[in-house]
């Protein structure tokens, strides 16, 4: 069976969450499939070395102005080019019209829970905004195209047969999982480098920034704030993600820009193999999200020895189980007192680190590209005629 991956976005240098889940697939399923053949479609950009071919695994790059021309038109003449039997659209989003058997990757419908003019008005990227309206236009037809669908926690599995009025048989749950970075040992030649290189505080709690308000961070700024001022605890704040103009706009709205900037610590972009020694220099992770799909940057933490503060909607809890300290991420004073209480009580600190410790473990990409192997088989025509 010939096996086309879409990964259009591989090869940007600076990776979003789903083109890590592509990365992390595609790397153990070859090291699990030595039968298959398959094709990955990824467009040319300059991170080209992440990946490589192997016997059974040939990378094409397919050339395109935008997204959608590249996933509408030049994809579906590719996969018919190089005689694919089955196609795994691994971000959302999906060809309209295709020939062969149709895998989707659908990590979350949040896209759809917000209106048209709340996402114009947010602080969100454009780049952002255009990828949900992108969505909103066609994913209703790639759900009902797609022979099967794939997402990343039970909660979402519940809440797109809901949304699509489909059968949950149609819908693969496959959790995502800890890349090995996150489970490595680190020396103290490469600790002080990295604590060198991102001008690193000796004490500080951790947040991954960002400009879309469900990602939090205003609330984050706040709690620390609150934090600070009820406390004599050295501690600062590092920010991964934001530039420091749109901190500064960021601050200067919630009211907070003269008594807090010098607090906080921006790392700037970090690369792949120095965040897992970020984390892992954390006192505390904060990742009060109001809505994700799955969250991994929970378990990576839990991998780093990290206590987590997470959000107890959506998701969350289903990753986090009973090892991590649950908030309600609307209300900045639950998440104020969680960070009190993880860092004045060091047995609460010690229980959560031991338990993110063992539910980590949970969570692998070897078992995630095992399970999506299992959805490949479905549609071997040599299987199904020997049934």
């Amino acid at each position: 069976m010939k096996i086309g991956i879409e990964a259009q976005r591989l090869y940007r240098p600076h990776k979003h969450g789903m083109d890590r889940v592509a990365l992390e697939l595609i790397k153990n399923l070859q090291v699990l499939d030595k039968e298959n053949d398959y094709v990955i479609f990824v467009k040319p950009d300059t991170d080209n070395t992440v990946i490589s071919e192997t016997e059974n695994f040939k990378i094409v790059e397919v050339e395109a102005a935008s997204y959608p021309i590249w996933e509408q038109l030049k994809l579906p003449k590719m996969v018919k080019a190089h005689q694919c039997d089955v196609l795994h659209c691994t971000s959302n989003t999906a060809p309209l019209f295709i020939d062969v058997p149709l895998v989707t990757t659908l990590h979350d419908i949040i896209f759809k829970e917000t209106s048209v003019f709340s996402q114009l008005i947010s602080s969100a990227s454009w780049y952002q905004k255009f990828g949900n309206f992108y969505r909103r236009l066609i994913v209703n037809k790639v759900v009902k195209q797609s022979d099967v669908l794939i997402t990343v926690s039970n909660f979402e599995k519940e809440n797109i047969s809901n949304r699509y009025q489909l059968q949950t048989s149609k819908i693969n749950t496959v959790h995502n999982g800890v890349n090995t970075n996150f489970v490595s040992s680190f020396n103290r030649f490469e600790i002080e480098r990295v604590k060198q290189n991102y001008q690193l505080p000796q004490n500080f709690l951790l947040h991954l920034a960002n400009t879309d308000p469900r990602k939090n961070t205003a609330r984050v700024l706040r709690a620390f704030y609150k934090y600070i001022g009820t406390t004599t605890d050295d501690v600062k704040l590092v920010l991964v993600g934001l530039n420091e103009a749109t901190l500064n706009t960021l601050l200067k709205q919630i009211g907070l820009g003269k008594v807090l900037k010098d607090k906080i610590v921006l790392t700037g972009y970090v690369l792949d193999e120095d965040l897992p020694i970020i984390f892992h220099l954390a006192e505390v992770f904060l990742f009060p999200s109001l809505r994700e799909g799955f969250g991994i940057p929970i378990i990576e933490a839990m991998a780093c020895g990290v206590p987590v503060i997470t959000s107890n909607t959506s998701s969350m809890p289903e990753v986090a189980g009973d090892a991590a300290y649950l908030v309600n991420p609307k209300n900045e004073t639950e998440i104020f007192e969680a960070i009190l209480k993880i860092r004045v009580v060091t047995t609460l600190k010690k229980e959560l680190i031991k338990k993110g410790l063992k539910q980590y473990q949970l969570f692998t990409w070897e078992n995630a590209a095992k399970k999506v192997l299992e959805i490949y088989k479905q549609f071997d025509k040599k299987n199904s005629q020997s049934l």
